[in-house]
């Protein structure tokens, strides 16, 4: 999977402090909740072994995703300005009158709630590419919908 992934420097940056934390103090952690329960003997019955196991796993795969990640991560510069929707731009769309702005990410960053659409998304696939005035249209669950975009930073 050598996908790209567009990332801000800030979430880029939390990426790497979060993959520090994992690698050393978590790792730590999880290697003296196993030797503890080891300790305790019987590893076929033994809870917290298993726990810790469990736990060691996850920490193990959170750092293979996150090496991924920042391994193919493309950092989104300050949006150019070549007018089109693209990777990094705040739009400002138009829906029956209604105006709505939102942010175009990649996929690691989208939280629809904060106005953060990921560029893979139906909308962020329709709308990119387009310039100041465009029409756009994707498929939502619901059914077609139709935006104007009205602006572009």
């Amino acid at each position: 999977m050598n996908e790209k992934e567009y990332l801000t420097q800030e979430k880029f940056n939390e990426f790497e402090k979060e993959l520090e934390v994992l690698k050393g103090t978590k790792r730590k952690e999880v290697a003296e909740q196993l030797e503890y329960a080891k300790s305790l003997g019987d590893l076929s019955e033994n809870a917290e072994y298993h726990e810790a196991r469990d736990s060691q796993a996850m920490v193990e795969d959170r750092i293979a995703k996150l090496e991924g990640i920042l391994k193919t991560a493309l950092i989104i510069k300050e949006h150019s300005a070549s007018g089109s929707v693209n990777v990094g731009s705040e739009i400002t769309v138009e829906k029956n009158g209604k105006k709505m702005g939102y942010i175009i990410v990649g996929t690691e960053e989208s939280d629809a709630l904060s106005g953060k659409i990921s560029i893979k998304s139906p909308f962020g696939q329709a709308a990119l590419g387009k310039k100041k005035g465009d029409l756009f249209t994707y498929e939502a669950p619901a059914g077609s919908v139709t935006y104007k975009l009205i602006d572009i930073k």
